[in-house]
């Protein structure tokens, strides 16, 4: 079950806002133009608190604060609910549609009005809990959260729940745990315990100085309590091993910001494994690349694409162009402005798109950073070595921009293509005749891919814009000297990343002179890519 639109009306900065979402949803605009009003607003449908005058819009106390939300999607919501009164409840009020209205208004905050076809449902006897039970589950992430309130042991957050409830009920069944339990009796507690010795003779102390003020008192004693689960696991701490093991506290803010979202999905998962089977989640996520570098900010994008894919629905506000260059059928962009204190929230199209990113990156033309050609290489081994090469020897030449096609002929097909879309200003790639392609010599099991690329790109490959090493990998391709030539066979026991270590070794250490001499087509990739530069 999905959200299919929102309807907010008198809730702070906005007045009136109605949106239709998809699958993966994304809210941009500048600093304070509305959208964590947005967010709060659809919080506020479901926590249901009382609204003040300082909650509404334009702080006039006669307003009156309404949020609707229409699902799709409720047979499969119904249908999931475990709980069979609450169930039968909920399919009563449906009759059948697939569609439900539920609205909040401060007019009376406790109370949410239910529509089915544009029809106003009487609320039966306990239907409020029934209605909890089916709405899908919502986890808004906001920016003043933090990492400890997600990760730290306690009985409300999400790593709290998931250990207690497992772990739990594992350990009342464990021999282990119940020698420990007794194991503790006997070293604390037992009569002949030298450290029951030693705190009876403590509180015999405490009780001398202790009766000379209150007479009647005839004995104190100190007792350890055996340890509960939820004591254990107070000095509960994550760990995070990404090329030094240390602490997740200890980690930065970007490193805890995605771990916090990767919790909050394991968090889904792990209800959806138990008590809540196919029931969906919404992701409200503010400011989704807080503290994110963007290629992090890229994948995060990718992990909550994929995560919207099923039943679950994602909607985050962002600053950040990442998210939203790469558009996809699934995924809605809206936009925020305010105006005389108004917010106003529209749906972008892929017309916007060019002057959206142009906003985001600051609005100057220098952001734009056109290069005066392309030059696509194999992979990102080519691109470590190729861009030190220009810094260190060739930095007077005409600027190019050097994109990996990560070993794959189709990625590389579609930076063509992506290239040749994105600088069509009049119906004609103005790069067309200027990129140049560098491949590796294709193995015998690639080759018949590599030929019909070759066969797509015919004018290119006939106009000399493809060059094609003599061998199957750069390695084999390096000069002999510092043992940087590797064979056939010792480049494939090469992991990917000893490849890119010694892509910037040679990168940082090879000659102008040995590299135009003994790695002479990687020069002439070069020098094609400058010499056909605007």
């Amino acid at each position: 079950m999905k959200i299919a639109s929102v309807v907010i009306k008198n809730f702070r900065s906005i007045e009136h806002a109605e949106l239709s979402f998809s699958d993966f949803n994304i809210l941009i605009g500048q600093n304070n133009t509305g959208k964590t009003n947005f967010f709060e607003a659809v919080n506020w449908f479901y926590t249901g608190t009382s609204a003040g005058s300082d909650m509404k819009f334009q702080r006039d106390g006669n307003r009156e604060i309404t949020v609707s939300l229409s699902f799709t999607g409720a047979q499969h919501g119904a249908e999931n609910m475990i709980n069979e009164a609450n169930r039968t409840k909920i399919q009563n009020i449906l009759s059948g549609s697939d569609e439900i209205k539920i609205t909040r208004s401060s007019a009376d905050p406790r109370r949410r009005v239910v529509e089915i076809d544009g029809e106003i449902k009487r609320n039966p006897t306990g239907f409020d809990t029934a209605l909890n039970d089916f709405l899908p589950k919502f986890e808004y992430i906001h920016t003043r959260q933090y990492y400890d309130e997600f990760a730290k042991y306690s009985q409300k957050s999400a790593v709290g729940i998931m250990l207690s409830s497992v772990i739990e009920e594992i350990l009342s069944e464990d021999e282990k745990y119940r020698a420990f339990r007794s194991t503790f009796e006997d070293l604390f507690n037992a009569e002949d315990s030298a450290v029951s010795n030693h705190f009876r003779a403590l509180g015999k102390s405490v009780k001398t100085h202790l009766e000379k003020q209150f007479s009647e008192c005839s004995k104190v004693f100190f007792e350890v309590l055996s340890p509960e689960f939820n004591d254990l696991l107070k000095k509960f701490e994550t760990v995070v091993d990404d090329g030094i093991e240390t602490y997740a506290s200890e980690k930065g803010d970007g490193m805890q910001r995605a771990l916090m979202l990767a919790i909050i999905q394991a968090y889904a998962d792990y209800r959806k494994a138990r008590e809540d089977a196919g029931k969906s989640f919404l992701f409200f996520i503010d400011e989704a690349e807080l503290h994110l570098h963007p290629t992090a900010q890229r994948k995060l994008k990718e992990v909550l694409l994929e995560l919207s894919a099923d039943l679950d629905q994602v909607i985050i506000s962002t600053h950040s162009s990442v998210f939203v260059a790469d558009t996809g059928t699934r995924e809605s962009v809206f936009k925020t402005e305010k105006n005389d204190c108004k917010t106003e929230i529209f749906k972008t199209d892929d017309i916007d798109k060019p002057y959206i990113i142009y906003e985001l990156l600051g609005g100057s033309p220098a952001d734009l950073l056109l290069p005066r050609n392309f030059l696509i290489v194999e992979g990102p081994s080519e691109l470590e070595l190729l861009t030190r090469v220009i810094k260190r020897h060739y930095i007077d030449r005409p600027p190019i921009q050097i994109i990996s096609a990560e070993g794959d002929t189709h990625q590389a097909k579609r930076s063509i293509n992506a290239i040749s879309k994105a600088y069509s200003p009049m119906g004609s790639s103005i790069y067309h005749e200027k990129i140049i392609i560098l491949c590796d010599k294709p193995t015998a099991k690639a080759k018949g891919g590599f030929d019909q690329f070759i066969e797509a790109h015919k004018a290119i490959y006939k106009r000399g814009q493809i060059l094609i090493l003599p061998h199957g990998s750069l390695e084999e391709c390096y000069p002999t000297e510092n043992g940087w030539n590797k064979t056939e066979d010792e480049t494939k026991n090469l992991l990917g990343h000893h490849k890119k270590q010694l892509a910037k070794n040679v990168g940082d250490n090879i000659s102008k002179e040995s590299f135009e001499a003994n790695m002479p087509l990687l020069f002439e990739a070069l020098s094609k890519a400058w010499v056909n530069a605007f």
